[in-house]
């Protein structure tokens, strides 16, 4: 029996997806435990890619289980959709696909109130997606959620939504000047959805507590990244959910001491998407050329992202609160287009260096990096498999990040496909 986290170890969007295909053949279940449909991971295979959204990403290459855990926000129309697409690729779902009974929905108010409310920051907008994922969170913690189990009592369904739209309205009319909501309308445009998506709905906590029993291989798959956690990321400028480790655990139901592994997944350099601090980033002509060779644009949205060097202070700030004990470092191939890449290796703020990530966003956006110069390769990394195989200067800088985190690469990634993938001594869990 063991479990392994597969966890962002940046901003997000550092290829979790194409790891946990990587990783979920020796999986029995294969979990995705938060977020919701603002989350894309794009996986590449047979020359086909498609960006799964709610369904876990080891779905193509893996016999196992499929659970979305109760840490998850559900789209009832995005995930049917996501169902459809899946299985018009030839993998059916019946019997495979587990959808928690306590993961929350989010209902249409949702998305008007998170269009609405991200409007009305105007200039300290937090960058959302607008998918209503922010407000559904918010319905949970506000314990005015409507969950899955609830689709199975049509009565207390109806109930709660025109309970909610009471007071969502009186906000829409009076706050924001926008139209309100009938609640009538709202509950018979969801009805083909709920039908269809019942069958999938499970208690996945008893799902997964009976295959750690069994000594089944659990594989578990997070959402964004460490530095957007709600709790330990760059507050406001983060997701609604816990993308951390810890979240692994509270968003399905397994206890901590089935976790065995936790992967952080690393890009050879840093994005991110949003508003919000950025120590690293590169604003000029090599910003751009760093979009341009890795297509950083946002899977859900098309957003371009905000390119930057590596930084180590956010790392290894991410390796302790994860406690990651193994990394896979993706996109090397980007930087085969640089003659020098840069690391960030400490802070200055105030005069002063420190190598402690600020928890403060105010100080955090007064650090100017300091870095470390070292050689780039100027050759390709395309296609290669082996270590050995890379360039001297590509093998140096994963050495050096090693080094400088303590913690070793079991997977170096050169592209986006299942084949152009270097796997080091790694421990299938």
């Amino acid at each position: 029996m063991a479990a392994r986290i597969i966890v962002g170890a940046q901003w997000g969007d550092e290829g979790k997806g194409k790891i946990v295909d990587l990783l979920c053949k020796s999986a029995d279940l294969i979990v995705r435990y938060q977020g919701g449909a603002n989350a894309g991971h794009t996986l590449k295979f047979d020359d086909e890619e498609i960006v799964l959204h709610l369904i876990p990403s080891g779905v193509f290459n893996s016999s196992g289980s499929c659970i979305i855990g109760n840490g998850v926000v559900i789209d009832l129309q995005e995930l049917i959709e996501e169902i459809d697409k899946v299985e018009s690729m030839g993998f059916p779902l019946d019997e495979r696909l587990f959808i928690s009974q306590s993961a929350h929905l989010i209902l249409p108010y949702h998305k008007v109130l998170d269009k609405v409310k991200e409007k009305g920051r105007g200039d300290d907008a937090i960058g959302t997606t607008g998918r209503g994922i922010g407000p559904a969170y918010v319905s949970k913690v506000s314990r005015v959620g409507i969950r899955m189990s609830d689709l199975f009592f049509p009565g207390s369904f109806k109930k709660k939504v025109r309970r909610n739209l009471e007071d969502i309205n009186k906000a829409l009319e009076h706050i924001y000047n926008e139209p309100t909501l009938d609640a009538d309308e709202t509950i018979k445009s969801l009805e083909p959805t709920i039908e269809r998506i019942k069958p999938y709905i499970r208690n996945t906590t008893e799902t997964l507590h009976q295959a750690l029993s069994n000594g089944d291989e659990i594989l578990m798959e997070g959402a964004q990244g460490t530095l957007l956690d709600l709790d330990h990321g760059t507050y406001p400028y983060v997701t609604s959910s816990s993308p951390t480790a810890g979240g692994a655990c509270t968003g399905s139901g397994l206890p901590p001491t089935a976790v065995t592994h936790v992967m952080g997944i690393v890009k050879a350099y840093c994005t991110r998407v949003g508003n919000g601090p950025f120590p690293t980033e590169m604003t000029g002509s090599e910003g751009e050329k760093m979009r341009k060779h890795g297509a950083e644009f946002g899977a859900t949205t098309g957003r371009p992202r905000r390119c930057g060097w590596l930084d180590l202070v956010a790392l290894n700030y991410a390796i302790r609160l994860n406690g990651i004990n193994e990394i896979a470092f993706t996109k090397l191939d980007v930087l085969d287009h640089f003659d020098e890449i840069k690391v960030c290796t400490a802070y200055e703020i105030d005069g002063s260096r420190t190598e402690v990530f600020p928890l403060s966003t105010d100080r955090l956006e007064m650090v100017k990096p300091i870095y470390e110069t070292l050689s780039g390769w100027k050759g390709s990394t395309r296609n290669t498999d082996s270590f050995n195989a890379l360039p001297k200067q590509a093998q140096n800088y994963i050495r050096y990040i090693e080094d400088m985190t303590g913690v070793p690469l079991r997977i170096v990634s050169t592209g986006p496909k299942r084949s152009e993938t270097i796997v080091r001594d790694l421990e299938i869990a």
